[in-house]
């Protein structure tokens, strides 16, 4: 055998190798997430700002409509759509959803079962903690930021997928939680800044950038979306001219800043009807609507249906999971 092929089945050994290491770290995460997981659900854990997730089903039902705050998703096991306007994102095991603005999506569980449920786990953002993170990740300043997308989709290497595992083990120990986790959640951020798209996580907590700027406005929106309000007058709120402040919200969020606020008025309408057993019309003027036939039009086009057969089918649904 010439020297060539040697190399050519050594390198195939190697990738192995890397693939068998990762899917069993995989498998470490997705055991502790099930220890840490009585039944199906989204819970949060004594861990600031870490949340774990397990479905034992594939959801038969519409997306389940929920505000994103800036988040690293890793899953174990199973595969998980996210759609944030008209593009989805899905990831299954070792791979990461990253979102790095707070965004209104549409989420589905798209591969579980009772044997093998969908695990996953989710570390929210802390922009305080990465920002002082910055100046060791990136020394010289961040280089250019082109191509940018609301949300990214990328591969988990073993280093990564080794500190998730070692995160949700600090569960088991109190003390551990308290003392090593803060250690951990800074390694997976160093982690995710290092990343291919870590660039465009760390321009969102750099002073004076145009996306903080972005992420300013947006917090301003969750705060504010029942209020009138102009583009231009929310521009110069966080400094920026009007076009550059459209263009930056777009690339950040795949939506204008209108389209960002019907979202929001849309879905605390639909979450106020759900929980609070209030009509359309109330629950319209609560979020800002002036025009009944305006709300339902948009809110059948976000949702598929007006909103009494929306909520009533809801309702039944839920019935028959009982």
């Amino acid at each position: 055998m010439n020297m060539a092929n040697n190399h050519k089945y050594e390198d195939v050994s190697v990738l192995d190798e890397a693939k068998s290491a990762l899917d069993g770290e995989a498998a470490r995460l997705a055991s502790l997430i099930y220890t840490h997981t009585s039944q199906d659900g989204t819970y949060a854990s004594p861990i600031h700002g870490l949340y774990v997730n397990r479905y034992s089903q594939v959801e038969a039902a519409d997306d389940v409509h929920t505000m994103f705050s800036p988040t690293i998703c890793i899953a174990a096991q199973g595969k998980k759509r996210i759609t944030v306007g008209k593009d989805a994102y899905e990831y299954n095991a070792s791979r990461m959803y990253i979102a790095p603005v707070a965004l209104p999506v549409a989420m589905k569980i798209m591969q579980a079962s009772p044997q093998a449920p969908f695990l996953g786990i989710g570390l929210y953002l802390d922009p305080q903690r990465i920002a002082s993170l910055l100046p060791m990740v990136f020394p010289n300043g961040l280089p250019e930021v082109s191509n940018r997308s609301a949300c990214y989709v990328i591969e988990a290497d073993l280093a990564m997928m080794n500190a998730a595992a070692r995160l949700m083990a600090c569960l088991s120990s109190p003390d551990d939680a308290q003392m090593l986790a803060p250690l951990v959640k800074d390694e997976i951020y160093i982690r995710l800044l290092r990343s291919p798209i870590g660039v465009y996580v760390a321009e969102t907590v750099l002073a004076e950038s145009g996306m903080q700027q972005v992420a300013k406005a947006i917090d301003w929106l969750q705060n504010n979306f029942s209020q009138p309000w102009k583009v231009a007058d929310l521009a110069e709120l966080v400094h920026m001219s009007e076009s550059s402040f459209r263009e930056y919200f777009r690339s950040a969020t795949a939506m204008s800043p209108l389209q960002y606020q019907k979202v929001l008025r849309l879905q605390e309408a639909r979450r106020l009807m759900l929980s609070s057993s209030i009509d359309a019309t109330t629950a319209s003027r609560l979020v800002g609507y002036l025009s009944d036939s305006q709300f339902s039009r948009d809110y059948s086009r976000f949702f598929g249906s007006p909103p009494t057969r929306d909520i009533t089918r809801w309702r039944q649904d839920q019935q028959q999971l009982k």
